[in-house]
């Protein structure tokens, strides 16, 4: 069984991560590090994260990651 994680822009994949079993807050961490060197500020392109309310996406660190 494998995982996948897809970062998508308008322009096409930003970002992937693909992991046997299941994703991990520290696999998500890792993930949204990497994409974070691929995003712009805002108002550039690729300046907007868009998440839910997955319980992977509330992971102790991540909203600090991202507001920085």
């Amino acid at each position: 069984r494998y995982s996948i994680l897809p970062a998508i822009s308008l322009d096409g994949v930003l970002h992937f991560m693909a992991t046997e079993g299941a994703i991990t807050g520290e696999d998500f961490t890792e993930f949204v590090t990497g994409l974070l060197d691929r995003m712009e500020r805002w108002p550039l392109p690729n300046s907007v994260l868009v998440m839910d309310n997955a319980s992977i996406h509330k992971v102790p660190g991540i909203r600090e990651l991202v507001e920085t």
